[in-house]
């Protein structure tokens, strides 16, 4: 199998049909994989019925990014899968909508250690989904589970 350069995979991530039809876009990943940034912008085919981004849509950008960026860095010998989302919506969303993830090396070496004497472990990330003014949309909680091969 062969390995996807980072700007190939942000390539390849914009084209995914789910985030096409939804409108989401990969604006940036880090070249450390430990941070990606997603937008979304409203257009007629992802508004709802009052002119607000739909709810699927805002939760749909978290979709895939914690696993993604935990597989990447954690490596081969784990499994990394998205468990559960929780939404809080805060206020309609219009405009351009931005989520970020991001992770840090503290982070992984508590996963590897936690999951080295449990042999498994959910953890739960938030998430903050924001609009062009800074002002938080919603807030997401993703539970992941993890666990060694």
């Amino acid at each position: 199998m062969f390995r996807l350069s980072r700007q190939q995979k942000i390539k390849l991530m914009n084209f995914y049909p789910p985030f096409v039809g939804a409108g989401i876009r990969v604006k940036q990943i880090s070249s450390d994989f430990m941070r990606v940034e997603v937008e979304m912008k409203l257009r007629w085919w992802n508004k709802n019925m009052v002119g607000t981004h739909f709810g699927g849509s805002l939760m749909a950008m978290s979709d895939p990014f914690y696993m993604l960026l935990l597989m990447q860095n954690l490596g081969r010998e784990y499994i990394v899968w998205d468990k559960a989302s929780t939404i809080r919506f805060r206020k309609p969303g219009k405009g351009k909508m931005t989520c970020i993830f991001e992770i840090n090396s503290e982070l992984l070496d508590q996963i590897r250690a936690e999951v080295a004497i449990a042999g498994k472990k959910d953890y739960v990330l938030p998430l903050i989904i924001t609009d062009e003014s800074g002002e938080t949309i919603c807030e997401l909680e993703k539970t992941l589970y993890i666990r060694k091969k």
